[in-house]
């Protein structure tokens, strides 16, 4: 299985090996565009593979920080309370770039700058850029994906 992320039309596509479309999903990017420099809150272009995969056996709408399940579920009411904060729901796939210099290592490194395909409240818009450089997706969608990648699943993000 491979994936491809493509910014123009914001769509995430889950190809078999043969190059034949398994799956397709409408996401939202980074608001503020492409690029790969850290702290640009930009969605990084290239070859990546997913480096992690976190999530296992959480409910849907869990919510992390930094990776970890904080017991929250999110609801309408959670995030209205919280309005503005970055919601990272139900799993997280991980990114790590494979070109060095490009998306890894140094001031653009994927991994390092915690760049994830991650879940989002059932409110949020997709198909059009808003998030802070990461993927965002329906987590319903995301729980399928999640089971059908392991790591060291291909990602390409091209515009």
């Amino acid at each position: 299985m491979k994936i491809t992320i493509h910014i123009p039309t914001q769509t995430l596509t889950l190809l078999d090996d043969n190059g034949n479309s398994v799956r397709s999903y409408r996401v939202s990017t980074g608001a503020n565009g492409v690029g790969e420099e850290n702290g640009s809150f930009c969605t990084p272009r290239g070859k990546h593979v997913i480096r992690a995969r976190i999530g296992t056996g959480q409910p849907v709408n869990a919510v992390f920080v930094k990776r970890r399940p904080t017991g929250e579920i999110y609801t309408p009411e959670l995030g209205a309370q919280q309005a503005g904060r970055d919601w990272i729901l139900t799993r997280i796939l991980w990114l790590s770039g494979t070109e060095r210099g490009y998306n890894r290592s140094g001031s653009c490194d994927t991994m390092r700058r915690y760049i994830y395909i991650h879940g989002t409240p059932d409110g949020t818009e997709l198909g059009k850029p808003g998030s802070r450089g990461c993927v965002r997706m329906r987590n319903s969608e995301l729980m399928e994906l999640f089971d059908l990648v392991e790591v060291g699943t291909e990602v390409l993000i091209v515009v």
